[in-house]
């Protein structure tokens, strides 16, 4: 890497995808998919009928809406309900509904990498719950993580939906847990949703959608790259590939170049070769068992309260709290 290089690596994106593409394997993370047109991308795949995880988590919250709110109740001063990921908050409005119907004293604070998706769940909110207390932040989860610890002079009840830590690999996602971990009190909560293992044929087709949103999704990262780094990827000589591998219980997400080609980035001074069939790893969606569950729950120094199930048992929301020392 020349030194001008290293001048221009100013910003996590410019850093990430310098180093994602020019390992080998390549690789890119997920989290760049999410700008505007991601943003709304992701919510038309969490409205396709093979996308079972969102139907499956809105019958969780819909059906068990009372008995979790129990959970999350304060004490006198009530709780603050942080949201990491918070994206467009339909799922976590049936929740906010009740919890202001029934005068919860709370302050519901969502968390979100994309400005984008904090500024339209912030007015959405101002118009259909406007009783609700809402402080909203931008940024990573590694990054709120060490805020979250100034948050101690009353209840904290952290949610993390839509099984984003699925997105993990199992010493990252113990890591994280770890971290939020530390982030609580013996009376704080952690409600988190994972996709459990099923099928691999409906694994697989939630992620290989016959529209094809999936893949423009997955895309949606070299358009970034693109626009924003100055990048010239030419998108169609990429094809989105999916794989699942039911012993472990993860999804791969992949773009696969068709013909060898080289792609130039003038922000960061760099050009990339592409062979015939190379792939840049864009994403892992990993599936759980209760027991996997349990396992990296006490790694990280947490213990399961309670959990809540669809009719189908395709997902599951877990109700985490601090293991006694």
């Amino acid at each position: 890497m020349t030194t001008q290089t290293k001048l221009k690596l100013d910003t996590p994106f410019k850093k990430e995808v310098y180093e994602g593409l020019t390992a080998f394997p390549k690789y890119l993370s997920s989290k760049y998919f999410y700008d505007k047109a991601g943003d709304k991308l992701f919510q038309d795949i969490m409205a396709m009928p093979e996308y079972y995880l969102t139907d499956c988590e809105f019958e969780i919250l819909e059906t068990h809406t009372q008995p979790i709110a129990e959970y999350f109740r304060g004490k006198e001063n009530g709780f603050d309900l942080i949201e990491l990921g918070a994206g467009d908050g339909k799922k976590t409005k049936i929740v906010l509904k009740y919890l202001s119907e029934q005068n919860f004293n709370f302050i519901y604070k969502p968390i979100d990498i994309s400005q984008n998706a904090i500024d339209s769940l912030s007015e959405k909110l101002k118009d259909e719950l406007p009783n609700v207390t809402v402080d909203p932040e931008k940024g990573e989860y590694f990054e709120v993580l060490e805020r979250l610890k100034s948050y101690n002079t009353r209840k904290k009840v952290i949610i993390v939906l839509g099984s984003n830590i699925g997105n993990l690999m199992h010493p990252r996602a113990i890591d994280f847990l770890s971290k939020l971990k530390d982030t609580m009190q013996e009376d704080d909560m952690l409600f988190m949703g994972f996709d459990q293992k099923k099928n691999p044929e409906t694994i697989l087709n939630a992620y290989n959608d016959k529209a094809g949103i999936t893949e423009a999704f997955n895309k949606n990262i070299l358009i970034r790259i693109n626009h924003e780094l100055q990048a010239d990827f030419d998108i169609d000589k990429f094809i989105h590939w999916e794989t699942y591998n039911p012993e472990t219980g993860t999804a791969k997400s992949f773009l696969v170049a068709e013909k060898e080609m080289k792609v130039t980035i003038k922000e960061l001074d760099l050009t990339i070769n592409f062979k015939p069939w190379e792939t840049i790893h864009t994403e892992i969606s990993q599936k759980y068992t209760d027991s996997v569950v349990d396992w990296l729950a006490n790694e990280a120094g947490l213990k399961i309260n309670t959990s809540f199930t669809d009719k189908k048992g395709y997902y599951k929301n877990y109700v985490f709290q601090r293991k006694n020392v």
